[in-house]
């Protein structure tokens, strides 16, 4: 039997653990989190004071910052500089390895700021990087970022994912994200209307979504958050077309409504424009019964059955074509692949199998 580990899991200061609404990042880490402690794991979770955890709590910040929220903490002088933003991230970042040596493992979820005090502690250090490759390596400073850390451990969260750095990282395993399948109650049925779920941004094709409704004449509910970046977008975009009649808006959703909101829904529309690492949604729909029909992008191709619990298509006239088809699809198989594949005790088990091969 092999001994129970000292685990920090550094989260982000943005959201507390777990997030009341969206911030998929968060939930995974609240999910490995309570399932490590369960499996006898002394866990430490760096994240928010406002955060709910089993594991032993670290915190700088009494609450979540949101996503545009580190202004707030600068003053309007500070405001202006762009390397001041980063302050309130790095002072969150360094929690865990200033206590370094109270851990055998510190597993990063904070993109790459958790790798920048990496060198401060003889522990290693972990990253599982929840973003987008393609777009980050796009950037000099971050590549030059990449190519110091590449040769720390990495783990990507899809085939995808790891296929999109162009930078030669080391990757240890590719590990998909688990939900807990008994917290999304399944449905046979539905009440005849659309799932669209998510950050409301153009890159996660609302818009798209929206058109699609319009040409089937299929009423569209629409739930996610609009973040401060975003908001021109939604007002000039996404609100005129906010019917009431075919278009509806239920704005940000909790994990409650959000489950009832899936399981009723006759499909999931996902159709993405950009190379998403995961996506949490799908296979919260899935779990729900709910079937999704997505473009062919990003992990959706390991997430999503074609056929079986969905259609991956390449446009909106086949995502019209597949709604046709929806009712071939069986929503106990969509749960089923949930159940096979995106579990918490699968997710975890690779975890564990990761830590240990970088201790032994």
């Amino acid at each position: 039997m092999k001994k129970k580990l000292r685990i920090a899991q550094l989260s982000t200061p943005f959201l507390d653990v777990p997030p009341k609404t969206y911030g998929g990042t968060e939930l995974i880490v609240y999910y490995l989190t309570e399932e490590l402690v369960k499996r006898g794991h002394k866990v430490t979770l760096f994240a928010t004071k406002n955060s709910k955890t089993s594991a032993k709590l670290e915190y700088f910040f009494k609450r979540g910052l949101g996503l545009g929220g580190m202004e707030k903490l600068l003053s309007p002088l500070a405001a202006k500089l762009s390397w001041a933003h980063a302050l309130p991230s790095l002072i969150h970042a360094i929690l865990p390895f200033e206590k370094g040596n109270e851990f055998d493992i510190i597993h990063n979820h904070f993109h790459y700021y958790g790798l920048f005090f990496s060198s401060l502690t003889k522990t290693p250090t972990l990253t599982t990087y929840h973003g987008d490759f393609s777009t980050a390596q796009k950037c000099k400073i971050e590549r030059m970022i990449f190519e110091k850390y590449k040769k720390s451990f990495w783990v990507a969260i899809s085939e995808s994912q790891k296929k999109s750095s162009k930078i030669k990282l080391n990757f240890l395993a590719v590990i998909h994200h688990g939900i807990p399948i008994e917290k999304y109650q399944f449905s046979k049925n539905h009440k005849g209307y659309l799932a669209w779920l998510g950050r409301i941004t153009e890159k996660k094709g609302i818009e798209e979504a929206i058109r699609v409704a319009k040409k089937t004449k299929t009423k569209l509910l629409i739930a996610g958050t609009v973040n401060p970046r975003d908001e021109e977008f939604f007002n000039k975009k996404i609100k005129p077309k906010i019917d009431k009649k075919l278009i509806f808006y239920l704005g940000p959703v909790s994990h409650k409504k959000k489950v009832k909101f899936l399981k009723n829904a006759k499909a999931l529309l996902y159709p993405i424009k950009w190379e998403e690492p995961f996506g949490l949604v799908p296979i919260e729909a899935q779990a729900c019964g709910c079937p999704v029909i997505a473009f062919k992008r990003g992990a959706v191709l390991e997430t999503v059955k074609d056929k079986e619990t969905g259609f991956l298509v390449k446009n909106e006239k086949e995502m019209v074509e597949a709604l046709k088809r929806i009712k071939e699809i069986d929503r106990e198989k969509c749960r089923e692949n949930v159940k096979e594949n995106f579990s918490i005790k699968k997710m975890t088990d690779e975890y564990e199998k990761v830590y240990y091969k970088i201790l032994s």
